[in-house]
């Protein structure tokens, strides 16, 4: 039985108790990694092999310590390494070292996180940023092991992705309980504020933050709540068209391996001269980091030639995508979440059973296609949103500066000549024929607003019945009239 709760880290239940396993278990794990990583550069470099996707290591740690392992004041504990020599691989695929790597875990104490999610996971960051270590349920962590040769094809093809990327899977066997631990990359920085943070699935069914995740320093939000409080994050055209490539390219993978009810998590830091003064001092830490395609910025470049970038010098972007919201200047850091969901038949009798109360296209459960579909469409639409070429603006501009120029010429007219180009201006037909009059009796006003809007409608739709039934009471006469003298005939 996996234990990814507090409860479930012991058995007595007492206060007392809970605060002392969670310290020790903050320091098994870094001792447990430290010596696999340590164990395992001893070893060849090699090219890696199907079976090394399903190896499994496994090394006991007692307290006293042993002829292999070091003493330690925690409990004793055993360790299994999962797929050692594969995740070795890709930790050199994004150029993390096995001396950076044990630095970022061992060297400071980790962090815990809140979680914001409906799961009774842990999550832990490292003091640099880099990484975040997440407890994981036994199924979960099979399905990883089962995703691993395919996922990480993938992901070596096409390492700039926003696909969550996995360094490492362990599990921790101490006091009867299994802990099983993913090691992945961190997708919102510490050191740089987060103003606001979504976690975005596409769905509307109970997708609002509870009152209780609301009432905390830094809230997660949900789907309602974006809609409710923000019109949408707004890109230049390139950076909004590689955005998109990649959460398309992404998504397919994830439908590939039939893996649905994944989220995008969204972090929005607002600029303006306080807060960029402010970041300065933090910039130094975020461009700091040593792994490689880490940052979202670096996520999507390189989408528009195929070809991949070099990375953009981030002194200004700290690793964010530069985005507007009205006259905001924004940051956004953002990575999909949450992959280790597959659409199984307990997902399938939940969505069923949902789609019986609710609306079925609405609830977050749903098939890996029509998921994918739902959430890109929702990011596209919605969350994501491209900024329309100055042509407009200057258009928009051209057209202001025509109707100051109107307006001050219209003082020196004549009342009749005034209410004649108002007429003008008014009609539809004058916008494509410049050169039209008044003379035309069938030109109206247009509606100012929506009550006049379906007015204006109403009075067309009864001037148009009006019309038919007088052309039908006039062919009915026309027609008595031309067969009355062939009755009489007969």
């Amino acid at each position: 039985m996996a234990t990814t709760t507090t409860e479930s880290g012991g058995t007595s239940g007492s206060k007392d108790y809970k605060k002392p396993t969670a310290a020790a278990l903050k320091g098994a794990i870094q001792l447990g990694i430290g010596y696999a990583v340590g164990n395992l550069t001893s070893k060849p470099d090699r090219d890696v092999l199907m079976q090394d996707f399903y190896m499994v290591e496994s090394v006991f740690l007692p307290s006293e310590g042993s002829n292999m392992t070091p003493a330690h004041h925690f409990p004793d504990f055993r360790l299994k390494t999962y797929a050692p020599l594969a995740f070795r691989y890709f930790r050199e695929l994004f150029g993390i070292k096995a001396d950076d790597y044990l630095y970022s875990i061992c060297n400071e104490p980790l962090i815990e996180l809140s979680n914001p999610g409906a799961s009774s996971s842990w999550f832990y960051l490292t003091s640099d940023d880099e990484f975040i270590i997440k407890t994981v349920q036994h199924k979960e962590a099979e399905f990883l092991q089962k995703l691993l040769p395919g996922y990480y094809m993938n992901l070596n093809q096409n390492p700039r992705t926003l696909l969550p990327k996995f360094y490492g899977l362990y599990c921790i066997q101490c006091a009867g309980v299994n802990i099983r631990l993913v090691v992945m990359n961190n997708v919102l920085p510490r050191a740089l504020k987060m103003h606001y943070k979504y976690d975005l699935k596409g769905s509307t069914y109970k997708r609002h933050a509870s009152r209780k995740e609301r009432a905390k320093s830094s809230p997660t939000f949900k789907d309602l709540d974006f809609q409710e409080m923000l019109e949408g994050l707004h890109f230049d055209g390139d950076t909004y068209s590689a955005l998109m490539k990649t959460l398309q390219r992404d998504c397919r993978v994830l439908e590939s391996f039939k893996i649905m009810d994944y989220s995008l998590l969204l972090g929005v830091h607002v600029l303006d001269k306080s807060l960029e003064r402010g970041a300065r001092g933090d910039s130094k830490r975020l461009n700091s980091q040593r792994v490689l395609y880490s940052t979202a910025l670096e996520s999507i470049q390189g989408e528009g030639d195929g070809k991949v970038a070099e990375p953009v010098a981030d002194d200004n972007t700290m690793g964010g995508i530069p985005a507007k919201h009205k006259d905001e200047k924004l940051l956004i850091f953002l990575g999909i979440i949450d992959i280790l969901q597959s659409y199984r038949l307990i997902k399938k009798m939940e969505h069923s059973w949902k789609a019986l109360v609710h609306d079925g296209d609405t609830v977050s459960v749903h098939r890996p296609g029509f998921y994918a579909d739902r959430f890109l469409n929702f990011m596209g639409g919605t969350v994501f949103k491209k900024i329309h070429p100055l042509r407009g603006a200057s258009s928009k501009r051209k057209r202001s500066s025509i109707h100051a120029m109107r307006s001050a010429s219209q003082e020196v007219l004549s009342p009749q000549k005034e209410e004649k180009d108002e007429r003008k201006a008014q009609s539809m037909e004058c916008l494509d024929r410049p050169l039209s009059s008044s003379k035309h009796p069938d030109l109206v006003t247009l509606p100012k607003n929506i009550k006049q809007a379906v007015s204006f409608s109403s009075s067309a739709l009864q001037t148009i019945k009006k019309d038919l039934e007088e052309h039908l009471e006039n062919s009915e006469d026309w027609w008595q009239k031309m067969t009355s003298p062939i009755q009489q005939h007969h």
